[in-house]
């Protein structure tokens, strides 16, 4: 009896030790490979651009700003792309984030199923663009912190991943 509830443990022991030392997938090209895919979609550069993505009760916001406030391509660039972009998200199209960062991000499949539960307000800053994200049921508001969450991370910002009770003054 112990010898066929050993044999089934041994077992289960080597494929967990197997599948530790299987190699990993290189983490460290990730973020060039979210450069490289973004600026070819996006059509500015990363390096002259700053993106932040912040969470807040009712939804979040994608905010996009040239570093150089006399930088009109950049400027212009910018405008376009998140304009198209909150039309994309509105009718829910996620090809681009897919496209950026080579993954679903989290989020999309509820957002996109919810689409007419969450509003994208596009408007122009001083120096780019911003798209409020506004939700409203608790559904899609998760969904929506899921999708910052991850751009967060991916883009490597460094905005916070708390939940803010006001607007950021531009």
């Amino acid at each position: 009896m112990r010898i066929m509830l050993f044999i089934p443990l041994l077992t289960i022991l080597c494929v967990a030790a197997i599948a530790q030392q299987a190699p990993q997938p290189d983490q460290s090209a990730r973020p060039e490979g979210v450069i490289k895919r973004g600026e070819h979609v996006m059509g500015f550069s990363h390096e002259a651009t700053t993106h932040h993505f912040r969470l807040f009760k009712d939804g979040g916001e994608i905010t996009v700003n040239a570093n150089d406030p006399n930088d009109k391509s950049n400027i212009d660039q910018i405008r376009t792309h998140l304009g198209h972009i909150a039309k994309m998200f509105s009718a829910g199209n996620f090809n681009a984030p897919m496209i950026i960062h080579d993954t679903n991000p989290p989020g999309v499949a509820t957002m996109t199923r919810l689409k007419d539960q969450i509003r994208y307000e596009f408007s122009e800053t001083t120096q780019g663009a911003r798209i409020r994200l506004v939700t409203s049921t608790s559904e899609t508001t998760d969904a929506v912190h899921a999708f910052l969450l991850f751009q967060i991370i991916d883009h490597q910002t460094g905005d916070a991943p708390t939940i803010s009770d006001e607007l950021p003054k531009t």
